[in-house]
């Protein structure tokens, strides 16, 4: 039995039946996939690198490491370099005017 067919006999939509018989013909199993876990982060073999970069130069920015990052050859955005000095507890935080003129 084709899939629409199948699907009018099992009352499931077309689409569902079609996509079911794809995933069978190119796995060979009706099982779902897997749904959600945690992408491999892109930055974790720099991380000793950027802790390192961080112990030199403390008052650098995350966009000036993105930039250091590019240069050798692994292009992320500043937000990346940040979450991973958030995921290691590095914060970085301004001083208040009053601290810098005291």
């Amino acid at each position: 039995m084709s899939c629409r067919p199948a699907a009018a006999r099992f009352d499931i939509s077309e689409s569902a039946a079609i996509k079911l018989m794809q995933r069978y013909r190119a796995t060979g199993s009706i099982a779902p996939g897997q749904m959600g876990g945690h992408k491999p982060r892109k930055l974790a073999a720099w991380r000793d690198w950027l802790l390192e970069r961080i112990g030199e130069k403390p008052d650098i920015t995350t966009r000036e490491l993105a930039d250091e990052l590019a240069e050798r050859g692994m292009v992320v955005s500043h937000v990346s370099v940040w979450n991973l000095l958030q995921r290691e507890d590095q914060s970085h935080k301004k001083k208040r005017a009053g601290q810098r003129a005291g």
